[in-house]
């Protein structure tokens, strides 16, 4: 399976859950860790990896020559040009049957629609040129439905669509979904080292000063890694690399502002902002910003604009901030950058977009990084429900609702 990268953990989580009999390999990490992976892949039941990746090591898979039994195409209009390094490497790839899975197989035109089925099926409808001459030009410039049924016909028994009319009764008003991300090999070193620090030190100050006088130490040790798993120069001035979790969020509002989504993007921390909008800014997306700071005036500018300007497709949003009193059902689309672990505050956000006057179904993504506190604790969340009461407040309450065994197993 090929997927976008913020994908392709979700994928394993899904397999794991749904199908916990397979054997599954992600390839991703390293060039070396890589070509490992690749060389062992005849050992697992399924094997996934990004668009991204695969197009850095199709000389590995084609050494290999491996014939694979199914070949899946997640989000198949990344295929869409098929004179892109995307569409060329999968197209590579040996398979006994194929499939693309997307929602929007035709964005811009024909030839989008063309390119997807040169993957599953090369050769069906004919080479792209003989395909302009008889489908495209008659059916774009023409308006030919004579052509235009002809094509129908021709690719009707390979699509399995329903649209969103046709579903409507059977789709949850709300899905939540929650994305997985891997921390790179600079971040997880420091996530690493302050946690082997945080250990040592709070170990010290409980010997100390007891349990109970330590909850304020506890509580600042959880932000701090928290805030890596977000991005390492949230705190470190001369941090120059990247950050697994910006990387896995951009890519997702990258991907759906071209889709015509409109997004709310919560974080408990304003200053990843900064972060967040640099990237937005480089990419071209238009959006507005509400913090503590913003005036009431303001708000309800923002706002009422947000939500009748096509133009605007993300709002960055202070989850203390603009978690309650607004009404936000412009968007469709819904982003928890870093968690809130008191649940009733995090579904207060996500209402914003999910509440009376939303037509559309409400997607929303909670990013967690593997391997990372903010698993563990999300781990807790799910066993013990609202466990956490407002974990980065100043008030102690949520230290106060784990026991000491508990806190310690957040920094094993």
């Amino acid at each position: 399976m090929v997927s976008p990268s913020s994908l392709t953990l979700n994928w394993k989580n899904e397999t794991e859950k749904f199908a916990g009999e397979l054997k599954t390999l992600v390839i991703r990490g390293t060039l070396a860790e890589r070509k490992r992976k690749i060389d062992q892949m005849d050992q697992y039941d399924l094997v996934i990896t990004s668009y991204d990746l695969l197009k850095r090591d199709i000389a590995w898979y084609e050494q290999k020559d491996y014939q694979f039994r199914y070949m899946i195409a997640d989000e198949a209009q990344y295929l869409k040009n098929n004179n892109t390094q995307n569409a060329k490497a999968i197209k590579k790839i040996k398979a006994d049957t194929r499939y693309a899975l997307t929602g929007t197989p035709i964005e811009n035109s024909l030839a989008e629609l063309w390119s997807i089925f040169d993957f599953i099926m090369p050769g069906y409808l004919f080479t792209y040129r003989t395909f302009k001459a008889m489908y495209e030009t008659p059916i774009v410039k023409e308006e030919n439905q004579e052509v235009m049924a002809k094509l129908r016909m021709l690719i009707e028994p390979f699509v399995l669509r329903r649209n969103k009319k046709e579903v409507l009764t059977e789709l949850p008003e709300k899905t939540i979904t929650i994305l997985n991300n891997e921390m790179g090999e600079e971040q997880k070193n420091i996530y690493l080292t302050y946690l082997a620090q945080a250990k040592q030190e709070l170990a010290e100050e409980i010997n100390l000063n007891g349990y109970e006088r330590s909850q304020m130490q506890i509580l600042a040790a959880l932000t701090r890694l928290r805030q890596i798993c977000c991005h390492p120069s949230l705190f470190m001035e001369d941090y120059q690399e990247g950050s697994s979790k910006l990387d896995q969020c951009m890519e997702i509002i990258e991907e759906a502002t071209k889709g015509g989504h409109k997004i709310l993007v919560f974080s408990g921390y304003t200053s990843m902002f900064e972060i967040l909008e640099k990237n937005l800014k480089q990419l071209g997306i238009n959006y507005f910003k509400l913090t503590g700071s913003t005036k009431v005036e303001e708000r309800i500018k923002l706002v009422d604009e947000f939500n009748e300007n096509p133009k605007i497709q993300v709002f960055l949003i202070s989850l203390k901030a603009g978690g309650t009193g607004l009404n936000l059902t412009g968007a469709d689309m819904v982003i928890h950058y870093d968690p809130w672990w008191n649940l009733s505050t995090e579904n207060q956000a996500t209402d914003r977009a999910y509440r009376i006057g939303q037509k559309n179904n409400v997607q929303v993504y909670k990013l967690i990084t593997k391997n990372s506190i903010e698993e563990k604790i999300y781990e807790l969340q799910q066993k013990k429900g609202e466990l956490v009461d407002q974990m980065l407040s100043t008030k102690t309450s949520f230290v106060n609702k784990l026991s000491k065994e508990e806190i310690m197993n957040l920094f094993s």
